[in-house]
């Protein structure tokens, strides 16, 4: 797609203080929730390729956890929150204090921390991304899986139907002393939303 070899480094900018922004809102949520301090940066944004979005979390048959739901409004998309599972496990240890198990179980408190922090950063980022764009942007309830990438992926498209050919891609890093834990952070709009999304940021996509 043409549009995006046409961003300019302050198209990206922007794009990066979007997450920044959400980044912000959500660490405050998350510390209200978990009564304790919360820090998260935002070290990257890029617009990936769909078929690099498995290669970012380590390739389609990488078994990951993913929460993931429908982007209804002026810009319908899919949204996907995707964690290697060891940084699941961390992020319940350093994060909710959670002495998760070490194989690829999950006991249902466990699932229901991550599920509720997933829905936290969608909920966050779609808000800075709408209050930059002033589009409406509204989450549906999100689902949470694991499984491999790949698996996950296809789901998506048979679940929600055609999705875009491009990602935003926002990474993430929740911070706990000197102890790091990384997760990935993708919004698919539909093949016409990209466009109502730069436009709003300023990108002429004729």
């Amino acid at each position: 797609m043409e549009l995006f070899n046409r961003l300019a480094e302050f198209q990206m900018d922007v794009l990066k203080e979007v997450g920044n922004i959400g980044a912000g809102h959500a660490a405050t949520a998350l510390s209200k929730l978990l009564d304790k301090p919360v820090d998260m940066l935002v070290p990257k944004v890029r617009i990936v390729a769909f078929e690099e979005i498995a290669d970012s979390v380590g390739g389609a048959e990488e078994v990951v956890i993913a929460i993931f739901l429908r982007v209804e409004g002026e810009t319908p998309g899919n949204l996907f929150f995707i964690m290697t599972l060891e940084s699941a496990k961390k992020l319940l240890r350093s994060l909710v204090g959670i002495v998760a198990t070490h194989d690829e179980n999950y006991t249902d408190m466990e699932l229901s921390a991550l599920s509720e922090i997933g829905n936290i950063l969608a909920g966050s980022y779609l808000s800075s991304l709408a209050d930059f764009t002033q589009l409406s942007m509204t989450p549906t309830v999100p689902a949470l899986a694991i499984d491999m990438a790949g698996a996950i992926l296809s789901f998506g498209l048979i679940q929600f139907g055609q999705m875009g050919d491009h990602a935003l891609l926002i990474d993430t890093k929740f911070l706990d002393g000197s102890e790091e834990v990384k997760g990935h952070f993708f919004l698919i709009p539909d093949p016409e939303s990209f466009d109502k999304i730069f436009k709003a940021l300023g990108v002429d996509t004729l």
